[in-house]
Order: C-alpha cells, then sequence, then structure tokens
C-alpha cells in the first residue's frame, strides 16, 4: 500500500487547458480532496428520510420502566439528549442540576431550548449494546431521543 502526498496533483492535469477558472480550480485539487463529496450537511432532518433512526430500548433506573424510542444518530452532538416533553409524557423521574450547563449550535450560538437543568439515569439498549448513561433533557422539536457522539465512541456499533 502506497501512502499519497496529500499535495499531489494528477499529472495529466498539469498540462491540460480549462475552460473557465472555476473548472481550473476544481480540477487542479489534490487527489484526496476530490474523493469529497460535493457538499456536507450536519444534523439535517429531510423529507427523503436521510437521517438515521434507531429503534432502542430505555429502562429507567429508579423504576425499571422500559420504552422503546427511535433515536437520531448525530456525531455532532457531544453527549445524548431526551425530549423533554417525552420525559413529561411518561412520567418519568429527573435528576435536577446544581448548575445549569450552556447548550450551543454548532454555530457557536447559544441553542432555543435553553440550558440543561436535568439529567435522567437510564440503561440504553440497542441490539447488543447496553450502557447505563445520564441523558441531558432539553427540547428536541419532534426527535424523543438523540444519540451524540459519547455515546457512537463508546460502542461503535456496525449500522446496517
Amino acid at each position: 500500500m502506497t501512502i499519497e502526498d496529500p499535495n499531489t496533483i494528477d499529472s495529466e492535469l498539469v498540462n491540460a487547458q480549462p475552460l473557465n477558472p472555476l473548472a481550473a480550480a476544481l480540477l487542479c485539487r489534490p487527489k484526496w480532496e476530490k474523493r469529497l463529496p460535493k457538499l456536507f450537511s450536519i444534523s439535517v432532518l429531510d423529507a427523503q428520510g436521510t437521517s438515521l433512526l434507531l429503534l432502542v430500548e430505555i429502562g429507567t433506573m429508579d423504576t425499571s420502566e422500559l420504552h422503546f424510542v427511535k433515536a437520531l444518530l448525530d456525531c455532532g452532538a457531544t453527549r445524548s439528549f431526551i425530549n423533554r416533553d417525552f420525559v413529561c409524557s411518561k412520567g418519568m423521574n429527573t435528576w435536577t442540576l446544581s448548575c445549569n450547563i450552556p447548550v450551543f449550535n454548532v454555530n457557536g450560538s447559544p441553542n432555543e431550548a435553553g440550558q440543561i437543568s436535568e439529567v435522567m439515569d437510564i440503561v440504553l439498549r440497542y441490539k447488543t449494546h447496553s450502557k447505563r448513561m445520564l441523558l441531558a433533557i432539553s427540547g428536541l422539536g419532534k426527535q424523543s431521543l438523540i444519540l451524540g457522539y459519547d455515546w457512537l465512541k463508546d460502542h461503535n456499533p456496525r449500522i446496517d
């Protein structure tokens, strides 16, 4: 296996005469960069259903209640979250934090749902993966649960 220099440019493109400056910029990119998609999306829920939802089971630690929930898999979220409305509708117990934790969007702006003031202690199960974790309680709109990078890092599940 050879390691490619990230700044290597296709030799056949060196002498090519592009039609316009934009084409020149696109053609003269390093090989590794040409393999990247034309655009990236972060945590976008769209009509085509390209977001990844997993059916997971959560069990409360204090009452042992079990609930099946569709969870959005979001590697852009630093932690895992549960929807405040879902928690209230199921009458689940929460722990109040002594100090609120701020929440920021990807662009650095404060999240409109506000700071985290409560968490839930649960066991989350997906297929053969099981983990006891604290879920931050927040307003998540239509989502009941968001599994963030913390869960992905610990489990690295095989998702088909």
